[in-house]
């Protein structure tokens, strides 16, 4: 793991002229790329990172060429959600106090220029929210964001100790705040962290002012900055954790239903900060009967008992020795929450049997769920508004929009991946009929309190949900399957490619390039009916020339293959240096005979894509 991501002083003398030629060696010998001896010329030459260059000089005569390419190659990107990556005390690619510094500057400079020196998003003071989990240097980058908005103008609203993303999100509305800032680099690994940037609505950036703030930050080079303690002393920083943590529970409990509480729930926090909300939350909303799990109880940013230290809901393992807990206790539902408690996963008893096997859901299964319940509670079998919608993002399951069809009410389901535009969504229609917002990485919502995913609203709504159906006679999976039936037989998966450091830039620019330019012909057996290129919002038939068709811009290329229902959808990730590849199948409820049976040829020919997909990105252009 990289060891901090402060700067701290070095054990050698600083002498510009020795390490610039030890770099030029290093650069004659092939030791280092082209990227990253400019990076590093720039640290040790300009004045902008004079507090920096004797470290990098240090790792220099150390001859640490690898660590030095790693966090040099390239700068890393603040991109229209904020800045992630390693840690590392120096390097223009990684965390650290500069990178992190640039990007509350770049932030806090494109606010005050667009709401003007003493007008915020109320027409009060400029101000800004900040939030941090449970990470390795999450509390020292925060107080370091702190710092330089309160340098440039603003007033500092600052939740202090680990609170999560949604709560940031209600923190910005409820304190009209100009922006807000959360710290936290989600279920990354240890080594990793990040800021998220927010804008007065209390979600993350959006056209125009993504790009205003990223412009600003790749240009920034002084960073200004007030001592952390004088802004207390000055009113400038106000700690208001009890206000925000009251009011936010407050807002999460308007989104419940009555009904049946009789239900015991285990509860993992995965070492992050969920317990601050989802248990508060629970205890509101009636739920006495709720486990906190001892060995993910502790806040560490080291992740220690989950497997491969990596705290992803949607990872199934994470959730063994938490179903062993629940078998123990004879538990109804286990619940699992990422570090920033932005998503949620679940685990569920097959059927009603003692000793019945357990087995998770997807985020696209839960969401279907979720979808269901909160329609039908709102219908109590009478026709609903047809002016109510949901929203989803273009990879999230069609069982979604079946459901909302089957309801009568709308589906805005053309979106790009990324919850900021589920948000989005709900500022440009109106909030008064938004129903409920879904993605297939286990982010959902529910209310107007926040603009970006909340996993405590989950919790409560499954928890509402796994007891009703309980008192039912059924499990969720039961109720699940039920759903299939209905709608039919929907299966979806997601694989990835790791291209990591510089020649994995390349290669995931040119596997992009060959998903537009030569596709494949097919795909597990199925031949491709359609590519669709996000990116220049064009479509191609084989044989045929491409034509326009209309959708949201991005990076990502969807191929529909023979069946309906079946297609791919694939994109770089905005996080990783990897390319995900998300799969879909389907099979009407008109030809289902055997559910087992179907459940089982979906999965197979959703192994077939995933088998197809990995050999194509692997092949030689």
């Amino acid at each position: 793991m990289f060891d901090s991501a402060k700067a701290t002083p070095p054990s050698t003398p600083f002498d510009a002229r020795v390490a610039l030629a030890q770099l030029d060696d290093a650069v004659d010998k092939q030791l280092v790329s082209a990227g990253a001896a400019t990076n590093i010329r720039a640290w040790l030459t300009e004045p902008r990172y004079h507090e920096y260059a004797p470290r990098v000089a240090e790792q220099l005569a150390a001859a640490k060429w690898k660590e030095l390419d790693d966090v040099f190659w390239t700068i890393i990107p603040f991109g229209t959600g904020g800045r992630r990556g390693k840690m590392y005390p120096i390097g223009s690619n990684a965390i650290n106090d500069r990178t992190i510094g640039e990007s509350a500057q770049g932030l806090a400079d494109y606010v005050k220029q667009f709401a003007g020196n003493s007008a915020g998003a109320s027409g009060s003071a400029l101000s800004c929210a900040i939030a941090y989990d449970t990470r390795h240097q999450s509390r020292h980058f925060a107080e370091l964001c702190a710092e330089i908005m309160v340098a440039t103008g603003f007033k500092v609203y600052f939740l202090d100790g680990y609170r999560s993303t949604p709560e940031l999100s209600f923190a910005v509305r409820f304190k009209h705040a100009s922006c807000g800032i959360m710290v936290t680099a989600s279920h990354n690994p240890p080594s990793d962290n990040a800021v998220k940037a927010y804008w007065s609505t209390g979600g993350q950036l959006l056209p125009p002012h993504d790009q205003g703030v990223i412009d600003r930050v790749m240009s920034c080079t002084t960073i200004h900055r007030t001592p952390f303690a004088d802004g207390l002393a000055s009113g400038k920083i106000v700690m208001c954790q009890k206000e925000i943590d009251a009011g936010y529970v407050d807002a999460v409990k308007l989104q419940s239903w009555p009904g049946p509480r009789d239900l015991k729930v285990i509860y993992s926090p995965l070492h992050g900060v969920g317990a601050s909300a989802v248990l508060p939350v629970l205890a509101a909303d009636g739920f006495a009967d709720v486990e906190l799990f001892g060995p993910h109880a502790e806040p560490d940013g080291d992740f220690p008992n989950v497997p491969g230290h990596v705290s992803n809901p949607e990872n199934p393992k994470v959730f063994d020795i938490v179903i062993e807990r629940a078998r123990q206790t004879g538990a109804d539902l286990v619940l699992a929450t990422d570090p920033d408690c932005d998503r949620i996963g679940l685990a569920a008893p097959l059927t009603t049997q003692p000793g019945s096997p357990w087995r998770t859901m997807t985020g696209n299964q839960i969401g279907a769920l979720l979808a269901e319940y909160l329609l039908e509670r709102r219908s109590a079998g009478k026709p609903l508004d047809p002016e109510l919608y949901l929203v989803k993002t273009l990879v999230t399951t069609d069982l979604v929009r079946r459901i909302t069809e089957a309801f009568g009410v709308r589906m805005v389901g053309n979106l790009q991946v990324g919850f900021k535009y589920i948000g989005g969504t709900m500022d440009e229609i109106g909030p008064a009929n938004f129903v409920f917002g879904c993605e297939e990485s286990h982010g959902y919502l529910v209310g107007s309190y926040a603009r970006d995913k909340d996993a405590a609203v989950a919790a409560m709504l499954l928890a509402q949900l796994a007891a009703r159906v309980k008192a039912a006679g059924q499990t969720l999976h039961q109720k699940l399957d039920a759903r299939y039936w209905q709608y039919g037989g929907h299966a979806e998966g997601q694989v990835s490619v790791t291209m990591p450091g510089s020649e994995g830039m390349k290669q995931i620019q040119s596997l992009m390039a060959r998903f537009r330019q030569d596709p494949p012909h097919s795909l597990a057996g199925f031949k491709v009916r359609r590519v669709r290129d996000y990116l220049a919002l064009k479509e191609l038939e084989p044989g045929g020339k491409p034509r326009p068709f209309e959708g949201p811009v991005g990076d990502m290329v969807m191929i529909d293959l023979g069946p309906p229902g079946t297609y791919v959808a694939v994109r770089p990730s905005g996080t990783e240096p990897k390319v995900k590849f998300y799969t879909f199948t389907f099979e009407p409820a008109e030809q289902l005979h055997n559910l087992e049976e179907t459940k089982a040829d979906l999965a197979a020919r959703l192994d077939a894509l995933a088998k197809d997909l990995t050999a194509f990105a692997y092949q030689k252009a």
